[in-house]
């Protein structure tokens, strides 16, 4: 037989840890004014850029020193000589996209010489709300659809502990973005919905094992069920938690700009859900378990006497209707009695 951890010992310490780290973390994002947020979800202008003689990020950031808002990263590897220029709207610049575009450029060769832009988005302030509102909304209706399906699925204290669990995956990762202050944007939520639906398949299989157990062990605890039921789902977690690693651990090492921000917050956000589908999924449901099973008993022991009293006051009751029912034995008999008397008369008067 396998040998069996005692996952849910330390339930109470292991919440503790994650509630302090995520208050950590979005205290630390707020106290650094927010969140880094991207040319998608701030209005702006973003250029790649081109320069042919020999710069790194630093010497082009302060040859566009003064400009407001500004970000710079390399694009590329190796001795890649491109990069991405983000510049925040400013609403007191008329004309604000061709006025940067050209700015950027004037600065750029002045400095290095040749200059190519290879590409220029310009994100207005209108698109840029519209698309922090629609990804609010989107999550959202995930999170609904992922409730109803493990509802329907499992049961109610099933759903409402996976969504918990998504949910503490989500302000961990997004609060690790923040106090990072890594640059928030489309590959940013797209991290986010990955590590949603990797966390909530983790669950699902841990999930899945427990409800099966709890049909066929039937001399255990539930808590003895979870107990068991991870530690069957552990070596398979880990394992495919593993793979997936390292598959991400090349794309951080080779990537650069979005693509290693991104592959930094898979590999956060893949560490976090497996350690909350043991550790925070199974607590919440058996807490819910638990909490459940003492109001049964609460509910029993409260019940008992006042079932006690109405069967002592039907006793009486019982006993009173004894003449009632002799009577009316009596009353029957003599009206039988009366009616054979009354046919013999008939018959002798014939």
């Amino acid at each position: 037989m396998e040998k069996v951890i005692n996952f849910t010992k330390s339930r109470f310490i292991f919440l503790t840890i994650s509630g302090v780290l995520i208050v950590a973390f979005w205290a630390g994002t707020f106290a650094q004014g927010g969140f880094n947020f991207g040319i998608d979800f701030r209005a702006g202008l973003s250029q790649r850029v081109t320069i042919s003689s020999a710069a790194n990020t630093t010497e082009v950031k302060d040859a566009l020193s003064g400009i407001e808002a500004l970000q710079v990263q390399t694009v590329g590897a190796g001795d890649s000589k491109d990069y991405m220029i983000r510049v925040g709207v400013d609403e007191n610049v008329k004309d604000f996209q061709l006025v940067t575009e050209d700015l950027i450029k004037d600065r750029l060769t002045s400095a290095f010489g040749s200059v190519t832009v290879q590409s220029t988005e310009f994100v207005g302030a209108r698109f840029a709300g519209n698309l922090t509102s629609q990804t609010i909304f989107l999550t959202l209706v995930a999170m609904t659809l992922i409730l109803i399906y493990i509802w329907f699925r499992f049961k109610l204290n099933y759903a409402v502990s996976a969504i918990m669990a998504i949910i503490h995956d989500v302000l961990f990762l997004m609060g690790f973005i923040g106090v990072m202050q890594l640059e928030f944007s489309t590959a940013t939520i797209a991290a986010v919905l990955t590590i949603i639906g990797y966390s909530l398949n983790d669950t699902i299989v841990i999930f899945d094992r427990i409800r099966e157990n709890t049909r066929l062990i039937k001399d255990k605890t539930f808590k003895d069920v979870i107990n068991i039921s991870i530690s069957q789902s552990l070596s398979r977690t880990l394992i495919t938690s593993f793979t997936t690693l390292i598959a991400v651990l090349f794309i951080f090492f080779i990537g650069t700009g979005t693509i290693k921000t991104f592959a930094m917050s898979l590999i956060v956000g893949i560490i976090v859900g497996t350690y909350s589908s043991i550790y925070i999924a199974s607590t919440i449901l058996l807490g819910w378990h638990d909490s459940a099973a003492r109001k049964a008993k609460t509910k029993v022991t409260v019940t008992k006497p006042a079932e006690v009293k109405k069967v002592e006051a039907a006793k009486p009751a019982e006993k009173d209707s004894e003449p009632a029912v002799r009577q009316s034995a009596d009353e029957i008999a003599e009206a039988t009695e009366r009616k054979r008397k009354s046919k013999e008369k008939k018959k002798k008067k014939k």
